[in-house]
């Protein structure tokens, strides 16, 4: 059975979805009740797209719920994983905020935790039966979509293991490496190269996890026009797009996103692919 805490988040289209209602007391505190008429089974899965630490009090709450209904075996799944960026302390003063949201949720001993594309080796290490679906079915349709042979393009040197992998999944694809640098204390981030002398106007395909306000594209997109790019595509699982699309769409083609973060409305520049048409598989 399955529990979609969010309405326009269903990942799992054959299982049996839990009735329930949520509200909020006047005071401000969350609630949930779960309908009496549910039927029990040995597991259910509770889903959710999280942004923030309210997203998490429902899990928690909906936890609770089903496991006072006698549900014994409970799994989560959240795609996209909040706070999956804060893996490290860079300055003095900083929570490691990762290790937060990871300790939250091993709270709850749910059977299986299920995260989609995960940005590092550090979430799925905090997390307690953990499960990292691979972003190779989202790109497997990408890739369909462009319909032309492309250069891989990883964004920075954090990107590198998962793009090889994703190249020796597709077989057929060429990597080209690039770099940024950070200013730490301010975030800025500047100095973009691409490790190419002459990309011969072939059609370049950036792949990583997150696109946050779009500010490491944009650079990046430039930096291959410098070196004669064809057409640009963009493929994130985790389209958060805090920015808007407006400015990405100028630099690019078009641009590739899933539903594990927020839904968004397709358009000639931008397609949307869900989770639940196989992409958690």
């Amino acid at each position: 059975m399955i529990l979609n805490l969010d309405s326009q988040f269903k990942p799992y289209k054959s299982k049996k979805e839990i009735l329930f209602k949520q509200f909020v007391f006047p005071g401000g505190e969350p609630h949930i009740k779960i309908e009496e008429s549910t039927i029990l089974s040995d597991e259910v899965t509770i889903t959710h797209r999280v942004d923030n630490f309210n997203k998490i009090g429902e899990i928690l709450l909906a936890n609770d719920a089903l496991h006072r209904m006698g549900f014994s075996k409970i799994n989560l799944t959240i795609p996209y994983f909040p706070a999956a960026r804060q893996d490290r302390v860079m300055v003095k003063g900083e929570p490691l905020t990762v290790k937060i949201y990871a300790d939250i949720i091993n709270g709850c001993n749910f059977n299986k935790v299920t995260i989609f594309d995960a940005h590092s080796e550090v979430a799925p290490a905090l997390l307690n039966n953990c499960e990292v679906v691979t972003n190779n079915s989202f790109i497997d349709k990408v890739v369909k979509e462009i319909n032309e042979d492309v250069f891989l393009i990883s964004p920075d040197g954090g990107a590198l293991k998962k793009i090889y992998k994703i190249a020796t999944h597709l077989v057929k694809y060429e990597v080209i490496e690039c770099s940024k640098s950070r200013d730490v204390a301010s975030g800025v981030i500047k100095d973009f190269k691409v490790y190419a002398d002459d990309l011969n106007n072939k059609s370049c395909l950036i792949v990583d996890d997150i696109c946050d306000g779009g500010g490491t594209f944009l650079g990046l997109a430039k930096a291959l026009k410098e070196k004669n790019a064809g057409s640009l595509y963009l493929a994130v699982s985790h389209g958060i797009f805090s920015n808007g699309l407006s400015n990405l769409n100028q630099c690019f083609d078009k641009i590739f996103t899933t539903d594990s973060f927020k839904t968004f409305d397709n358009n000639q520049q931008f397609a949307q692919f869900k989770l639940a048409d196989g992409l958690l598989l």
